[in-house]
């Protein structure tokens, strides 16, 4: 399984033919993860987000009705500090009690690395973004029946460091669904690392299988 970040969800939903064109091009094993409008996570900062997430899933409908759904990324801004209570109320809405919804959370604020947060996450099976950026890295805590990972260190990864990842990763995916993303911006690094990285976890599983 492949799959892509979507930031352009953070700005602005697709249409109904932009989705459709981005599912029609991608092979059935393929998945979106789409990051969450910014409306939601920094405008409305998780308060009274009940019409707007309705309405961001709406939007994306089409992909999980074809398979093609990965987790839902809400990245939070790095002045948005632990509010345990009010990340339970914007997990508690209606709107994710539909079974199929990956959701993931990406903390910028190291406030939230801390156990409150963390109990809120595995209650409903959220995900903790682990990111490593040259700014922040997220502690590596599992809280949901999937793993997520946003690599975005500048300049991209040695060959060391995408091997490791790539046995990490082999290791976890026998049990559970792994997303990792690579930064993808103007220049080709993150592309490279990603396919760089598949090849190296292919050659495990091959080995594995002997």
């Amino acid at each position: 399984m492949t799959a892509v970040e979507v930031n352009y969800t953070f700005q602005k939903l697709p249409t109904a033919e932009q989705l459709a064109g981005w599912l029609d091009a991608t092979p059935p094993d393929f998945r979106f993860s789409f990051k969450a409008p910014q409306r939601i996570t920094h405008f409305q900062r998780l308060r009274e987000s009940q019409a707007t997430v309705a309405e961001f899933i709406a939007a994306i409908a089409p992909a999980r009705k074809a398979g093609k759904l990965g987790p839902l990324l809400f990245q939070l801004p790095p002045n948005f500090k632990a509010d345990p209570a009010r990340l339970a109320s914007f997990l508690a809405l209606s709107s994710f009690r539909r079974k199929g919804f990956q959701i993931a959370f990406e903390f910028r604020h190291p406030s939230w690395f801390d156990e409150s947060a963390y109990a809120i996450l595995r209650k409903h099976n959220a995900a903790l973004c682990v990111a490593e950026t040259d700014a922040l890295v997220t502690p590596d805590v599992a809280t949901a029946n999937f793993r997520h990972y946003r690599l975005r260190k500048e300049g991209g990864y040695t060959p060391r460091r995408l091997n490791t990842f790539a046995t990490s990763f082999t290791r976890l995916a026998a049990t559970q669904d792994v997303f990792a993303f690579f930064k993808h911006e103007d220049e080709p690094t993150g592309a490279l690392n990603a396919v760089a990285m598949l090849k190296k976890a292919a050659a495990i599983g091959r080995k594995a299988a002997l």
